[in-house]
């Protein structure tokens, strides 16, 4: 994480400039704005020493709860004899002694779509945190928690009855997998819908995101091939790589010359003992990192990957539909050509407002994926309604539907990213990520402070989600902003609003680099 510790604006060259120190046949890359801001050295140290508080008050728990002292409550594995333990880790005292002091923040039901506003069940907290009741009462919230970057995930609208619609024809589930009757022509229609929008030969859709990446990267790369993996990698990818076999070699975040580095050495030592070339390479990449708000740099890795004959894994879970002028990701972001990547991956969970993900390429590729993938074979196919609301919201995306709404939902959504971000940091917070990613990280550190900011921003009316260990390093706990095309101003403002009164009073306003300058943006 060298490289996140520091503030920095990653900036190549401009399109149309040149870099006197590039070579001639270097292409021109885009100019990228990105901040990671260092963490203040007091804050750090007062963090670190929180959670040694927090562990040694644990093991104290522990201590009481052994000898009969305090009651407990928590779940242990039946002791057998000459057995050693199955599940008990670090991660079950974690669980045990810090995450039950502050579970409320988390697994928050909610009785309404997941629109602008969602109603969140109220529910209160008694001995510590194992036991969370219901109030009877609702809380309606502003929603900055849920991906619904370009506002797809409403109950109302086109979308919605064009799915009301697809029931008497489809039915709502068919119990079967690809290759034993479950293939609907609404299937086919996606599938083909998915690989125009994209721009590639061929596309195919699976019904879990998630298993998207899990169940298909093993089919790509097996025993005596090798994985090149950002070290911030989604465990779903992380998950298919280990399930595949294949070696892996991380690279840091980002850090196209460790890319390089990793690539020359594993492509110069070869396989392991035997020292044999490795039967194929495959660079994972993800285009919008979803707890750092990061982009990739896409021209950089097409570039490597060209040089070093390798081919390119990109998840685009989070960039599709949210990133690039047309709303085709980061690829579009970058005025690529899809066709420099070799697997296209993303989902329709974000900014489709639907379930499940697909994958596009060569028509070679998916063809080998309809025989071979674990996903066409065992799993049942996507529902005809979820399937019909991709294809709605996809056409809407494309301008198929005769008006130029999806155009307005991608430029408000880049507005609002703008808008946003800069707003943060005229407050002083630390904001991680890429200046167009519409997920906005706001850094907490302390595990304290965790709690208190979801609880509070709930009961001022904002549904915000709040991360820390072990889902991000442990001095870097954030709430995480997840903008939409739904959002307006107002919306925006009174969130602003909520967040600057809650970051005053948990003194949360760390940067040293506050931007009270920044352009005034509007939008029309």
């Amino acid at each position: 994480m060298g490289a996140m510790n520091k503030l920095c604006r990653v900036a190549s060259t401009a399109p149309g400039e040149r870099d006197v120190n590039q070579n001639e046949e270097t292409p021109p890359q885009k100019v990228l704005h990105e901040t990671f801001e260092e963490t203040p050295l007091t804050v750090a140290l007062l963090t670190y020493m929180s959670y040694l508080i927090l562990v040694i008050v644990g093991h104290i728990h522990d201590f009481l709860r052994k000898y009969g002292l305090e009651r407990d409550r928590s779940c242990h594995e039946q002791h057998l004899k000459d057995f050693v333990p199955l599940y008990q880790s670090w991660e079950s005292f974690y669980t045990r002694n810090l995450y039950h002091r502050v579970c409320d923040c988390w697994n928050r039901p909610i009785t309404s779509a997941a629109g602008v506003h969602i109603k969140v069940v109220d529910r209160k907290m008694e001995d510590n945190g194992w036991t969370l009741k219901h109030t009877n009462k609702q809380i309606d919230a502003i929603n900055f928690g849920s991906y619904n970057y370009l506002g797809f995930a409403e109950n109302h609208g086109p979308c919605s009855t064009a799915v009301e619609r697809s029931l008497p024809e489809f039915g709502v589930s068919n119990g079967a997998s690809r290759q034993e009757m479950g293939y609907q022509k609404i299937h086919r229609e996606l599938d083909n819908l998915t690989a125009r929008f994209l721009g590639v030969e061929a596309a195919i859709t699976f019904p879990m995101g998630f298993a998207t990446n899990s169940m298909n990267i093993p089919c790509l790369v097996q025993k005596g091939c090798l994985i090149v993996s950002d070290e911030l990698n989604h465990s779903s990818l992380v998950l298919g790589a280990r399930l595949s076999g294949a070696s892996i070699r991380v690279f840091k975040h980002n850090d196209m010359t460790d890319l390089e580095n990793v690539l020359k050495t594993s492509i110069s030592q070869g396989q392991p003992r035997s020292y044999r070339p490795w039967k194929k390479i495959l660079i994972v990449v993800e285009g919008v990192y979803s707890m750092e708000g990061s982009v990739v740099r896409l021209d950089e890795v097409i570039r490597l990957k060209t040089k070093y004959k390798a081919y390119l894994y990109l998840d685009e879970a989070h960039s599709v539909g949210a990133m690039g002028p047309r709303g085709r990701g980061v690829v579009d972001y970058f005025g690529a050509d899809p066709n420099d990547v070799d697997i296209l991956m993303g989902t329709f969970t974000k900014s489709f407002g639907a379930a499940g993900g697909y994958i596009a390429g060569s028509k070679g590729l998916i063809d080998y994926l309809r025989l071979h993938s674990h996903n066409v074979i065992y799993s049942p196919v996507m529902a005809a309604p979820i399937a019909q609301q991709i294809i709605s919201s996809m056409s809407i995306i494309m301008g198929e539907d005769g008006t130029q709404e999806g155009e307005r939902r991608i430029a408000r959504l880049k507005w609002n990213t703008s808008y946003f971000r800069n707003r943060l940091r005229e407050m002083g917070f630390i904001i991680y990520g890429n200046e167009d990613s519409p997920v906005v990280p706001l850094m907490l550190f302390m595990p304290s402070k965790i709690a208190a900011f979801g609880r509070c921003t709930l009961e001022r009316g904002l549904a915000a989600v709040v991360v820390g260990f072990p889902a991000t390093p442990i001095i870097e706990s954030r709430a995480r902003f997840c903008l939409s095309a739904s959002h307006n101003k107002e919306t925006l403002d009174k969130a602003l609003h909520i967040i600057d009164e809650v970051g005053d009073l948990l003194q949360l306003k760390y940067s040293r680099y506050c931007l009270k300058d920044s352009p005034k943006l509007t939008f029309t």
